[in-house]
């Protein structure tokens, strides 16, 4: 019999090492934005705003490829509505309602709706605006999901939601005065609770701070990365020209 001599694992491992190196990435963490998606999600942000003229303010893409539709504070319900019973969007879940404290703007608040169709596999924020004294209507009705989200909304931040079947407080004391949350609310809070020896129960009492408040400069010198800090790149969709898909090679 023939003796087979050593095996020669070099060039092996060096024609993998090539071969990985010019292997282009499959399955990416992040999804890329694309063309034909871009144009699908503008053309379905001036469908809907064409649908309801008198409600939808404007719609645009952000982040690469999520799709925000700005509407009127009245056009919440019909909006959700829509969006959950029209055959071509299906919207059929609510993920989220998130609030938004600017107080430099004319109406502070912003209402965020994060809303997911499980058939199509897409996505939508929808947003409107309020202040402190005007109420937005509750989308309860329309998705039982909301309803502690709108407590919770109104509980930190002091929005108030018409027409909700039972609007109280969710995460603080029912006694609380006071919205976490908004901007202008003291991070120290207005009072202090502790139990009391002598009187044998809890008692809240003004709030008294050990030492003089002092402001500290949070920023840190090791910001490595300043271009994250930027605002993402948004762009209107109400009226745009949607770009031609890529071309089939």
């Amino acid at each position: 019999m023939k003796r087979l001599g050593p095996l020669k694992t070099q060039p092996l491992i060096k024609r993998y090492q090539t071969t990985q190196a010019n292997t282009e990435e499959t399955k990416p963490t992040v999804r890329k934005p694309t063309a034909l998606t871009r144009a699908t999600l503008t053309d379905f942000g001036q469908y809907v705003a064409e649908c309801l003229p008198k409600y939808v303010q404007k719609g645009q893409l952000t982040c690469g490829d999520e799709l925000e539709l700005l509407i009127a504070p009245d056009g919440v319900v019909p909006v959700l509505q829509f969006l959950k019973d029209h055959h071509a969007c299906q919207f059929t879940n609510l993920i989220d309602i998130a609030g938004v404290d600017v107080p430099a703007r004319e109406y502070r608040f912003e209402i965020v709706y994060n809303l997911l169709a499980i058939r199509f596999n897409s996505r939508i924020r929808v947003k409107t605006y309020t202040d402190e004294l005007m109420p937005i209507d509750s989308c309860n009705d329309v998705f039982k999901a909301a309803n502690w989200y709108e407590r919770e909304i109104w509980d930190m931040f002091g929005v108030y939601f018409a027409n909700h079947p039972d609007l109280r407080r969710i995460l603080t004391d029912y006694g609380f005065e006071g919205h976490p949350f908004r901007k202008d609310f003291p991070l120290t809070g207005y009072v202090e609770v502790r139990y009391d020896d002598e009187v044998k129960r809890v008692v809240v009492e003004p709030l008294e701070l050990a030492q003089e408040f002092r402001k500290f400069d949070l920023q840190s010198p090791w910001e490595i990365f300043p271009a994250h800090r930027d605002a993402p790149r948004i762009e209107d969709v109400s009226k745009a020209t949607p770009p031609p898909p890529p071309e089939k090679k």
